[in-house]
């Protein structure tokens, strides 16, 4: 209960003062304004009301405020509560601001009682106490500007010297026609520290107003307080100096001091106060504004002075500001050259530095040997199309860290762009190249971890020699990119540059060409594959596979090109002319009668878009055909590589009564859980499980097993690569449903098929 009463008092306490603060504030400030009025009104002397009763009123509500400050904030501190944590440390600055005050209230009390009773020896004393107040509002700001400075990023110390400097630079120039003027008339040591004080004040004031810009924070309104009292308070004191001879009391030149006082008497209010919640977002226009201005003071002094005399010190002083000024410029004209040539996501040289540094490494002609490796990693838009492009990046900002961890200290590692690496090895042949290459493979070949699932990845590497292959950057890229495409056609892991492959860089860039035009001027056919009902023997549906009606090579198979499709971006597009003419050829096929449901074959690359499930509805809709005319056959690739993305894709395909069915069945690498979890309707058995079916009885009983698992799962399974009667046999004896192979039909023209269809239902038709 004790702690409690004591509590609410110290509450009770705080309140009064807070109260009594604003209120002192309040009165200080009526008071001052009275006494500016008094002073702007004309009179002819000393005026006992405005400068003797107002003028110590003022003084004494200055005095007030700020011993007032000073005791709220020592009762706030002790109120505060330390949370087992560090006990704030005390701020002397409002107590030596009190005591400035003080001194000053008390100096010009002397003043106004020597004015209007005589001098009487107190001249010594208020030049003392004028001295006495400079003295310790350096203090002051010394500790508040330590304070600031704590834990201030470079950047911005920096950007308040240069401020300084070029406050320094701007008072050195207007001071120098008053220090001439002093030495002139033969000013002594007094006059010339009255001088030195106030401009030693203003110096630091400009270091107050250069660190509170630079930062920009909303709670550099309290030092604004501060700054403009000692500004006004310093200037009044030059102004006084300059019209010595001239000066007399009563005048508004006095108001000068009284409002610089209250500014400070503000401030030492305002921040006996508990802090409130404060915008701390840096003002970048505030944070400019002081260099900028600074460097611009700066380059004004250089300029007055090739014009006119300016003391050696100014110049010296804007010389320094433009120096310092220029430092960041250069800093971040650094920065940006750094960042040109830098790969910002792995932080890997980038293809221009790799072009410099191979460039300028040539020239140096140190080193007989070089080999230049150019590395793509195999199916990696597979890991973008099913895991996403973040995941695509971590996984480039790993391989670039295993390819590191590989080379030699000498050698240099880059990163072209997407998925390609480029390494230039120094003092290297190609036995060492070979060996290299092998090993920076076999570190790829550990798996990855991303987003939870383990994954592999390889990766095809181009060889080309300096200087046998090449003696100039270009050449060497150009040679090990066609080793690379090699490499990658032939699955052969690394290939070193013959100067055969030049012909087949040749026809790979033509061919990709070809296809562009290919997709455009309808070049792209359909053959069609029938599915034999094993029940019935009837056809139930067909499967629909690509052809590249090329016009000059010919007809040209899907592994001819399919390749070049997926490098160059071109799935989209070639699955959805193929989806138009298989839907196509279902129209005529329906007009005709015959009801066959039209397989079409989806890469990964095609089921990552999630618009696929409402265009291919909107494509159905607009011939008239009803969702069983089509079946999507898609890989267990996809399946396994992203089983959230193929759930949603899937469910939302199946929503509208398109059957999925599994192509390739049987050569992924994961577990069966899918066929539980995911809508399918069929099984595709691959065709290397039905190849060996007559010879093998393994191979037949895993057939066997593959179809029970099957239908066991509500699934039907389709038998590909039936190319026998034996096998034929052996799959309906099993129970399979469908099967596809050349013992039935190959893949032929719709017109070819129409043809095998009609010949098909006479021979059944005769008894």
């Amino acid at each position: 209960m004790q702690v409690k009463s004591r509590a609410l008092d110290g509450r009770l306490l705080s309140g009064f003062l807070a109260r009594s603060g604003s209120r002192l504030a309040w009165l200080m400030s009526a008071f001052l304004s009275l006494y500016v009025i008094g002073l702007l009104v004309p009179d002819t002397g000393l005026n006992f009301v405005v400068d003797g009763v107002l003028a110590t009123l003022v003084k004494l509500s200055l005095v007030a405020v700020c011993w007032t400050a000073v005791v709220r904030k020592r009762k706030h501190r002790r109120a505060e509560p330390t949370s087992g944590g560090p006990i704030r440390s005390r701020q002397p600055e409002l107590v030596l601001t009190a005591v400035a005050i003080s001194t000053i209230a008390f100096s010009d009390s002397l003043s106004l009682v020597s004015r209007f009773w005589g001098d009487g020896g107190l001249r010594e004393v208020i030049e003392f106490a004028y001295l006495v107040f400079f003295l310790l509002m350096v203090t002051v700001l010394a500790i508040l500007l330590r304070r600031r400075l704590r834990g201030m990023v470079w950047s911005v110390v920096l950007d308040s010297t240069i401020g300084v400097l070029g406050t320094m630079s701007v008072l050195a120039v207007l001071l120098g026609p008053v220090a001439t003027a002093l030495d002139a008339a033969g000013a002594n040591t007094a006059i010339s520290t009255a001088v030195a004080y106030p401009l030693f004040n203003l110096l630091l004031v400009a270091v107050v107003v250069a660190v509170t810009t630079s930062q920009g924070p909303v709670a550099g309104r309290r030092w604004i307080l501060l700054a403009f009292g000692l500004l006004i308070f310093t200037a009044t004191g030059l102004a006084f100096i300059a019209l010595k001879a001239n000066y007399v009391l009563g005048t508004p030149l006095d108001a000068g001091w009284a409002v610089g006082l209250a500014l400070i008497a503000l401030w030492a209010d305002a921040s006996s106060r508990p802090d409130v919640a404060q915008n701390s977002s840096t003002n970048s226009l505030a944070a400019l504004a002081m260099p900028a201005v600074s460097t611009a003071a700066g380059l004004g002094v250089l300029l007055l002075a090739s014009q006119t005399t300016v003391p050696a010190v100014a110049v010296g002083l804007a010389a320094a500001t433009l120096a310092l000024a220029a430092v960041p410029l250069v800093s971040r004209q650094m920065a940006l050259r750094r960042q040109a040539r830098t790969d910002e996501l792995t932080g890997l040289p980038n293809r221009r530095a790799l072009y410099a540094e191979i460039s300028r490494r040539l020239a140096t002609d140190q080193s007989p040997n070089r080999a230049l490796l150019l590395l793509d990693l195999d199916r990696f838009k597979e890991v973008n199309d099913s895991l996403g492009h973040d995941a695509g990046d971590r996984l480039l900002v790993q391989v670039g860290r295993r390819l590191q961890a590989g080379l030699g200290p000498n050698d240099l590692l880059a990163r072209l762009g997407g998925d390609e690496f480029a390494i230039l090895l120094e003092h290297s042949d190609q036995a060492q190249a070979e060996a290299v290459a092998v090993r920076l493979r076999a570190a790829l070949a550990q798996p990855f971890t991303l987003e939870g699932i383990s994954l592999q990845t390889s990766a095809s590497i181009g060889i080309s020699l300096y200087p046998d292959q090449g003696d100039d950057r270009t050449a060497l890229l150009r040679k090990a990119d066609m080793a690379m495409y090699k490499a990658k056609s032939t699955l052969s892991g690394h290939h070193v540059y013959r100067s055969v492959d030049n012909r087949h860089g040749d026809v790979r860039l033509r061919t990709l060409q070809e296809l562009r035009l290919a997709l455009t001027e309808d070049q792209l056919i359909l053959h069609y594959q029938p599915k034999i009902n094993l029940t019935t023997g009837s056809v139930s549906g067909v499967e629909a596979l690509v052809r590249w009606e090329h016009p000059d090579r010919g007809l040209l198979f899907p592994d001819q090109f399919l390749t070049l499709v997926e490098e160059a971006g071109l799935m989209h597009a070639l699955t959805q002319e193929v989806l138009r003419k298989a839907l196509d050829q279902s129209v005529l096929w329906a007009a005709q009668g015959r009801n066959l449901t039209v397989a079409v074959n989806l890469s990964a690359s095609s089921l990552i878009d999630g618009d696929l499930p409402e265009r291919v509805g909107t494509m159905l809709s607009a011939r008239d055909l009803p969702a069983t005319a089509l079946m999507l056959e898609i890989t267990e690739d996809f399946l396994m590589a992203d089983r959230d993305r193929a759930r949603d894709i899937l469910t939302r395909l199946r929503a509208s009564g398109i059957k999925i069915s599994v192509d390739d069945f049987g050569t992924g690498y994961s577990s069966l859980a899918y066929l539980r979890d995911l809508p399918i309707d069929e099984l595709k058995l691959d065709q290397s499980f039905v190849f060996p079916m007559a010879d093998d009885a393994r191979a037949a009983a895993l057939v066997a097993s593959t179809i029970d698992l099957a239908h066991g799962l509500g699934l039907k399974m389709v038998a590909e690569g039936v190319e026998n009667s034996v096998a034929y046999d052996e799959l309906v004896r099993y129970g399979c449903d469908f099967a596809q192979g050349y013992f039935m039909s190959r893949p032929i023209s719709a017109a070819a098929l129409d043809e095998w269809l009609t010949a098909r239902l006479n021979a059944a038709a005769v008894p």
